[in-house]
């Protein structure tokens, strides 16, 4: 069994933002399969299988600063898991638009979300699949806190509807 978390925000005001990024790959990973919503009301979650393996989707709901206490109640619920069962998608100001990195323990310099899972788990040694979603080109002078909420542009989509559908290739890839 393995554990994919998608980090965003809960609401239709961030549905299409930078910071949800998670969530749109895990949607596009769900391919249609229905989300439940768990007891403690921290996440969302969906079952599928890729390969042999059992996928467990979670979209916290807690909000980005605190998605820590979603991973780490998932991670208490499911006791067999290691830190390398768990797959965290997120956003990376780090990368420009159009990139995209799988790495083991490394993830961007600054990003609460996941300051929140290194807190809650005392632990960065997870998988971080970092999706870019910086394309600021005259928009520098934004704070990156509210650079990360603003939605993106339509040919900026049209880039993105590229690059979760080769991450998702690749994730399945890892299972098979």
């Amino acid at each position: 069994m393995k554990v994919i978390v998608g980090l965003g925000n809960p609401g239709p005001e961030y549905q299409r933002s930078r910071h949800n990024v998670g969530f749109m790959v895990l949607d596009e990973l769900a391919q249609g399969k229905s989300w439940s919503k768990s007891k403690s009301g921290l996440l969302e979650e969906c079952w599928l299988k890729s390969g042999t393996e059992e996928l467990l989707l979670i979209k916290p709901q807690t909000f980005m600063n605190k998605s820590g206490e979603a991973v780490k109640y998932v991670m208490k619920k499911h006791p067999e898991l290691i830190s390398q069962d768990l797959w965290v998608i997120h956003d990376d100001l780090d990368l420009e638009l159009g990139n995209y990195k799988i790495q083991l323990g490394v993830g961007p310099k600054q990003h609460h979300g996941l300051l929140s899972i290194y807190d809650q788990l005392d632990s960065a040694d997870f998988w971080h699949v970092r999706i870019g979603v910086d394309g600021r080109q005259g928009l520098r002078q934004t704070s990156p806190d509210r650079y990360v909420l603003m939605n993106f542009s339509p040919a900026e989509s049209e880039i993105l509807t590229s690059i979760i559908q080769q991450a998702v290739e690749q994730i399945h890839a890892r299972f098979n």
